[in-house]
């Protein structure tokens, strides 16, 4: 029995995943014409393509200067990876964990690093861990956004410029939507998927000197994989950072990403894209703050992300069933906006407390988010009376 009206209005993007994230406005299959395919990558065309992704990048991300950026393979994992492969070990580690990504380092630290020196700092979903508690005289592990949590850091003021330690953030969520303080980073990766819609494949390590200094003077005790080797007879590798990858990347993926990066310049550059998640984010917070049956997972507004909008299901009716159930019960809200063409791939991680996360990034219109919540209320309304009739 249908108990709510449909709106009459669908979002004209109902991409709203979470990674890969929707294409930027206007994208097309035609954007990538001129992409240099069917070449070797180390041509000199093909250099200059890598290495025009990698200045445009510093160049939009205001990287300051003595600061290198590199595409490196398989993601932002790949490129976390990388940078704990190759620089950790010389001192003891502090690792942040509040959610899915943050726990995946502590894993790869204890279990494949081995780390003997590890402290772990965590905290539970919607909540960030004590940043009071982390000692800088230690390299520092952690996500600037927690995707899966929509949990963020509220800013760097708890990291000091005279810190001994490297920082390592995992910031593939964050970059180009949130403001990064670059003198409070030296180690930052992100992916093109996550950060600005391109494609799946390729990850981005960008260091500081503190980070290339430590690369320099510090060998680790284990073998390091030749796809994560940045440095050879102690000196860094340079052309990694000049467009020569590791290995082979693809030239396609590397032109959408051209393209995604010459539409933020278009725009107005990176406060535009800032600008544009936290409009897009305010849509549903404000709708939030006024709907009785959900509310934002991360408890402190100011840690709530304006990228990964994750936002738990309160009412008693739901909150009453059993954790699979109100998992059942998310999956089925994503079933019902999937089926309607509304929205696409928007229940919570896996892992993750039950919740639906919308993903509100740059790339995605805020009309298309005001849409967005009257379909939600209209799913929320059926997939409830379906309850009552089944109790």
């Amino acid at each position: 029995m249908t108990t709510a009206t449909k709106p009459a209005k669908r979002p004209a993007n109902p991409h709203f995943s979470s990674g890969p994230c929707a294409k930027r406005p206007g994208w097309s299959l035609q954007k990538l014409q001129n992409a240099f395919l069917g070449r070797s990558h180390r041509a000199r065309e093909g250099k200059a393509r890598l290495k025009l992704a990698i200045d445009k990048t510093k160049a939009l991300l205001g990287l300051p200067p003595g600061y290198l950026c590199a595409i490196v393979p398989a993601s932002d994992t790949g490129a976390f990876e990388m940078a704990m492969w190759t620089m950790l070990g010389e001192r003891g580690v502090d690792a942040l964990a509040w959610e899915s990504f943050g726990e995946g380092w502590v894993t790869d630290a204890t279990k494949q690093l081995k780390l003997e020196d590890l402290r772990v700092i965590k905290a539970d979903y919607g909540r960030l861990p004590s940043l009071a508690q982390v000692d800088f005289s230690r390299d520092v592990l952690f996500t600037w956004n927690g995707t899966t949590s929509g949990v963020r850091v509220p800013d760097g003021n708890w990291i000091p410029a005279d810190r001994a330690g490297l920082t390592f953030v995992d910031a593939t969520s964050a970059v180009f939507a949130q403001p990064i303080p670059w003198d409070k980073v030296d180690v930052l990766t992100f992916s093109w998927q996550k950060a600005m819609g391109g494609e799946a494949g390729h990850g981005m390590l960008i260091l500081s000197p503190r980070a290339i200094a430590r690369l320099e003077r510090y060998t680790p005790a284990w073998p390091i994989p030749k796809v994560f080797r940045l440095t050879k007879g102690g000196k860094l590798i340079a052309g990694i950072f000049e467009g020569e990858t590791i290995n082979t990347p693809s030239m396609l993926c590397t032109e959408d990403y051209l393209d995604a990066l010459g539409w933020a310049e278009g725009i107005g550059g990176l406060a535009a894209l800032q600008a544009r998640a936290d409009a897009n984010a305010k849509v549903l917070y404000n709708w939030a703050n006024k709907t009785p049956w959900l509310a934002a997972l991360a408890v402190d507004p100011a840690t709530r992300s304006n990228t990964s909008v994750c936002l738990r299901i309160v009412d008693p009716a739901v909150t009453a069933l059993p954790v699979d159930g109100q998992r059942a019960f998310v999956k089925q809200l994503e079933s019902m906006l999937d089926k309607e063409n509304a929205a696409h791939d928007i229940a919570g991680h896996r892992d993750a407390p039950p919740h639906l996360r919308i993903w509100c990034g740059s790339t995605v219109e805020k009309a298309d988010l005001e849409a967005l919540t009257g379909w939600l209320d209209w799913a929320f309304a059926e997939a409830k009376a379906g309850l009552a009739q089944a109790a």
